[in-house]
């Protein structure tokens, strides 16, 4: 915080702006610093309209003295435009003494009148081209830094997604559920075949942002080693691959959701594409409960496809610690995401002490 030069008001100009305020006639008062004391130097009627008058400010301040200039604006006629004018050829002294002093005024006269500040270094930063460029620079919006903007762009798609208010009486739960999207025939059919088939297969789903609604993008057989490089890189989808194993016993064939989201895609996509991942699953979840292939019950979920490969998925359904082997020797273990749940080993209490 700067100080201040203890520079007071004095009572002619307290009075003047009082009856200033008062009589709304005029318009510019100019004011300096005589005598450590704030004093009136003129008095401008107003004949105009503001951006009119600005004019008079051309011949009413000097090229190297500073000086404050209150301004009545003209709507609302209520409020005033404090102007500070501290020229660039002005002493250095007089610099810091205007500087200093201008907290004092404004207090003295009271801030809640004073509803704009406008600071100028020139007479052209007081012509009528000049202050539309400050009102336009207020309007404008504040700049933000980059994650600034995504913060704000995450909110307007929140906004975007909410649902709308329906009263007091309304008993839609939307806990777990996401975005609710569209099923085309052409999807719906791809998924429901896939769980029909006996090969490994993929069928990836992108939506369609306008309409809310998944759009088959591609099916084709898939072997598990081309399938990181079956997605796309730039943008999100859903993907449902069809992946025969001998990872549980028996062996079996399952469908496997993969919702893919790389860190380059636009935030309003990544906010659509997360919050409908649920319903998408849960949706194929029932359309495969009478297939050949189950949906595995645990989602994979990825910001990079490249890392989609064998080892990958092992470990993200839980098939790391499987082993399979022949004879008396061989050890399956149930991965996480089966259908057995390991029984509760109660632990072993404290050794008895012998005495």
């Amino acid at each position: 915080m700067s100080a201040t030069s203890g520079i007071g008001v004095s009572q002619e100009l307290s009075s003047r702006f009082s009856s200033a305020i008062d009589s709304k006639s005029v318009r510019f008062l100019k004011i300096s610093i005589l005598n450590e004391s704030l004093v009136l130097d003129q008095s401008i009627s107003i004949e105009g309209t503001f951006a009119e008058d600005l004019a008079k400010l051309q011949d009413l301040l000097l090229e190297n003295a500073p000086a404050y200039v209150l301004a009545k604006l003209d709507d609302p006629s209520t409020e005033w435009l404090a102007i500070y004018y501290v020229p660039d050829s002005a002493k250095v002294r007089d610099k810091m003494l205007y500087a200093s002093t201008r907290a004092s005024l404004l207090k003295h006269l009271g801030s809640t009148v004073f509803t704009d500040s406008l600071f100028a270094t020139s007479k052209s930063d007081l012509t009528p081209e000049a202050y539309l460029a400050h009102l336009k620079h207020i309007a404008a919006p504040k700049p933000l830094s980059t994650r600034e903007q995504e913060m704000e762009d995450i909110r307007l798609a929140e906004r975007s997604n909410a649902p709308s208010y329906e009263g007091s009486r309304a008993r839609t739960s939307i806990v777990g559920t996401g975005v609710g999207l569209n099923w085309t025939a052409d999807v719906e059919s791809a998924v429901k075949e896939m769980g029909n088939g006996d090969e490994s297969g993929l069928v990836v789903i992108t939506i369609d942002t306008a309409s809310e609604t998944l759009v088959l993008s591609s099916v084709a057989p898939m072997k598990i080693d081309t399938l990181k490089s079956s997605l796309p890189s730039s943008e999100p989808c859903y993907a449902f691959f069809a992946w025969p194993h001998n990872y549980t016993d028996p062996p079996r064939r399952e469908v496997v959701f993969i919702y893919s989201c790389p860190s380059s895609s636009p935030v309003k996509h990544r906010m659509l594409y997360s919050s409908g991942s649920t319903s998408v699953f849960q949706a194929a979840k029932t359309f495969l409960s009478s297939s050949n292939s189950h949906l595995n019950t645990r989602k994979v979920e990825t910001s990079d496809p490249t890392e989609l490969d064998e080892a990958f998925l092992k470990s993200e359904l839980g098939f790391d610690n499987v082993t399979i082997g022949g004879g008396d020797s061989a050890t399956i273990k149930t991965p996480l995401g089966g259908d057995t749940s390991k029984s509760f080993a109660k632990p072993r209490g404290p050794a008895r002490k012998i005495r």
